[in-house]
């Protein structure tokens, strides 16, 4: 693969930066939005795991829309949703409208990661895309570093509802990189136009296959131990060790650079020729061995020893889903994507659901956030050793 833009690589970045930025911004605003909205936390963490759903099934849309039409009027169409339904998220007055706008915002914005893996697919495959979704990695990697105070000063000076205002700004910013600076990577004449029983059977097709199947279940699931990191960290975080909402984001932001870093070592990794599947087994051990840590250090290791198996296991997310996903796609594709939806749903629809079921096992304790992280590494593994091989 040519040297790759940078242009292309800081907007594709920024695409797969929506999911971080929607849930990173407005974590140390959990309890003014608890009060604002006059409910309770477990309410606003299931506003969070609906925005997980939106974002898992709206990808089947978009992967089969641009596989027709091309990626950029269904990415377009995604950012228009996002940004404003993150408007009406600022304007909601009660538990019930903000759940319904989070959930329609993260169908908007989950056209921004699902697309950004799609034209990564178009211009490249194998151990160059896997390259250049490290690299992407590295610029969405920003995201939650800066959110988490980004958010922390937003609820200082204007209150909550700003992060939501905010939120929008950056869709309709992204809308107008996207409008004068991102060419279609779709050309016409490889465009599909199967009608709803060929989409459906492609989508069949691929849950048929074991080998893509296993692979996206073995990044789906470590994401979702990140997604259950991300609800319920506030809780243990803020509530159960008394962190100052600054001193969170900054916890926050550390991780965030361990995922940084872990990217910018799988790119390298990727460049002197090691094996991507040699590669995921490495990170997946990794993770299985942090999730294993901070199940049995929870409880009695106190908060350091907690801080640092969490570390451990979310600098991982920086190779494990470039890995995965181009192992999972690498001979798909005619059907990108349909392929990048797929896997895009499994890892917010698996998420969602570890994350209401923490929400549902919260004792007071962070157990269930342990139990959860380490369920999704151990199914993790399990999956790609049963399916993938």
């Amino acid at each position: 693969m040519a040297r790759t833009p940078l242009s292309l690589i800081v907007i594709l970045g920024a695409l797969t930066a929506f999911g971080p930025l929607a849930t990173d911004m407005h974590l140390p605003a959990f309890p003014a939005i608890t009060a604002g909205l006059g409910t309770e936390s477990a309410g606003v963490q299931r506003a969070l795991a609906a925005f997980f759903a939106g974002m898992g099934l709206g990808q089947l849309l978009y992967g089969t829309v641009s596989d027709r039409v091309g990626r950029r009027p269904a990415l377009l169409a995604g950012l228009a949703l996002f940004t404003l339904a993150s408007l009406a998220a600022a304007l909601a007055d009660g538990i019930g409208w903000f759940t319904l706008a989070r959930f329609i915002q993260g169908i908007g914005g989950c056209a921004g990661p699902v697309l950004a893996r799609a034209i990564a697919r178009d211009l490249a495959e194998g151990p160059a895309m896997a390259r250049l979704m490290s690299q992407l990695m590295l610029v969405s990697g920003l995201a939650p570093i800066v959110a988490p105070t980004l958010g922390s000063a937003l609820l200082a000076g204007f209150g909550w509802r700003a992060i939501f205002v905010t939120l929008a700004g950056y869709g309709a910013v992204l809308a107008a990189a996207v409008i004068l600076l991102l060419r279609e990577s779709l050309p016409p004449e490889r465009r599909r136009r199967d009608g709803p029983a060929a989409v459906l059977g492609t989508y069949l097709g691929l849950l048929a296959d074991r080998r893509f199947i296993g692979l996206a279940l073995s990044g789906a699931l470590l994401s979702a131990g990140m997604f259950t990191y991300i609800g319920a960290s506030p809780f243990v975080f803020m509530e159960l060790h008394g962190l100052a909402p600054h001193h969170y984001g900054l916890l926050f932001g550390l991780n965030a650079i361990g995922i940084m870093a872990v990217a910018q070592g799988n790119a390298l990794a990727m460049r002197r020729g090691v094996p991507t599947a040699r590669a995921l087994d490495l990170v997946q051990a990794w993770m299985g061995a942090a999730a294993l840590l901070l199940l049995v250090t929870t409880g009695f290791g106190g908060f350091p020893a907690v801080a640092v198996a969490l570390f451990c296991y979310v600098a991982g997310i920086g190779a494990v889903m470039p890995l995965a996903s181009a192992q999972a796609m690498a001979a798909h594709g005619r059907v990108a994507g349909s392929a990048s939806a797929l896997i895009g749903t499994l890892q917010f629809g698996i998420g969602a659901l570890v994350g209401w079921l923490v929400g549902a096992l919260h004792d007071g304790t962070a157990l269930p956030m342990a139990v959860g992280i380490a369920g999704c590494a151990a199914l993790s593994i399990a999956a790609r050793r049963t399916l993938a091989r």
